[in-house]
This record gives C-alpha cells, structure tokens and sequence, in this order.
C-alpha cells in the first residue's frame, strides 16, 4: 500500500476521468494507515452546483473517505454551519499516492445518500454505460459495479462504520 500521510498534512487530490483532469485541489489529511486517507477540503467548485436532490456551494465542508484498495470514494458533506447534507460516493479506481498526489480515477458511477433519511440515489448509471468501459475493460467494470452494490450496502447504516 501506499506510505502514510501524517496528520496535518496537505495533500493535492487529482480527480481524473478517462486520464483527462477533471478537478484538482488542496486538502488536509485527517487520518490515514496507508490503505484508507481521511482528508477534508471546502467545496472545490468555482460556484454552487445544483443537482436537484442537493446543492453544493460555497463555505461546503468535504470530508472525504479514499483508499488504496478499494473502487470508490466517500464524501461526507456538510454546510457552513457543520450541518449534514449527505454523502456522496464516487466509484473510483483504487486511490493512488504520488508523493504528494492523490490520485483517484473517476468511473463514472456515483450514489447520493440524503442525511436525513430516504433511499440512496444512484447516479450517472447512463454514463457509465455509454462510456464504453464494459468493453475496454471488463475487469474494471465488473468492479465498479461491485462497488456500487457495496456502497449501497454501507450505506444502509449511513456510514456508521466510516466514523
């Protein structure tokens, strides 16, 4: 696995989809055993984000879940005023450390679970379809949809486990 971080650090974490870039920031690392890093960072988006069931907005607090071994990511998302909103959870490649690099491959496949009770929403299921993954890669796609099946199943306890 990958050398642990200390806490305190900072960390740049790089969201890529199909090896372009897609967001990169700054975050400070909360814990990590060299398998699973805890960092938290603001919202990283230039403006507020509406997704319908949830908007993302500036003053936002991410703390987010990443590991080394497993196909997806955990967000907890709280407002400015520490309240929950939910989490967002991105089915990823396993996370990957580069020094001071996090980077964290993006499938496509996502799932939102409202804080405040309510079935988990899965998202972008179109996308991951018409992305062509099956056929490049059907390793990586049976394990994206793993992952999502295990999301969901972690979510049933709204995370409990994650701390």
């Amino acid at each position: 696995m990958g050398q642990a971080l200390a806490v305190g650090d900072r960390i740049e974490v790089l969201l890529l989809k199909e090896e372009r870039e897609k967001i990169r920031y700054t975050a400070d690392v909360l814990a990590d055993d060299g398998t699973h890093l805890v960092v938290r960072a603001p919202w990283a988006g230039t403006q507020a984000r509406d997704f319908g069931f949830v908007r993302f907005e500036q003053g936002d607090v991410f703390t987010e879940h990443f590991w080394r071994d497993r196909w997806y990511a955990v967000k907890e998302v709280r407002d400015a005023s520490g309240v929950r909103k939910g989490w967002y959870c991105d089915v990823t490649r396993p996370a990957v450390q580069d020094g001071g690099v996090l980077r964290v491959c993006d499938l496509d496949l996502d799932l939102w679970v409202p804080a405040g009770g309510g079935a988990p929403l899965r998202l972008d299921e179109d996308e991951f379809l018409a992305s062509g993954l099956t056929e490049r890669d059907p390793f990586a796609a049976a394990r994206a949809w793993q992952a999502l099946s295990d999301l969901e199943e972690l979510a049933a306890d709204r995370f409990a486990a994650l701390g």
